[in-house]
């Protein structure tokens, strides 16, 4: 029997709700070095959103003053459950071209798995795998 993804992924995952600003986001994900958080509404995962997705989906169109991060977030996700074995989120994220899968018992985020953490778990010694390993520089 294989790895669990509750045995790599990344637990307590930040969330924010649907109507916080992007540049409320934007800050979080500064302050917690992170390059994505959760949207969840009522405890329930409603969409992702990305560093990149604040980039090309709200700054590149004009601004960021008044938007939402319901106006950047993936809403169609792909995700897997904690106990899901670590081959199914590789089949995913190969199938799919995601970087990252939230974690989901039910309906409710849990964690998140990223594309770093698979490789950390299947070619450690890959230069991927490396570099998610490393420690972050201050």
């Amino acid at each position: 029997m294989g790895r669990k993804i509750r045995d790599i992924m990344t637990g307590v995952p930040v969330t924010v709700g649907p109507q916080m600003t992007v540049a409320e986001v934007a800050r979080r994900m500064r302050d917690e070095d992170i390059g994505a958080v959760l949207v969840a509404e009522e405890g329930r995962l409603r969409g992702l959103v990305t560093d990149r997705d604040l980039v090309v989906r709200v700054l590149a169109e004009g601004g960021a003053q008044d938007r939402t991060v319901a106006d950047a977030c993936s809403e169609e996700l792909v995700s897997v459950g904690p106990d899901d074995e670590v081959e199914d989120a590789v089949r995913l994220v190969r199938e799919h071209a995601v970087r990252r899968l939230p974690v989901v018992e039910g309906d409710r985020p849990v964690g998140i798995v990223s594309l770093g953490d698979l490789a950390i778990e299947r070619d450690p010694g890959s230069a991927l795998g490396q570099i998610s390993s490393a420690e972050p520089n201050q």
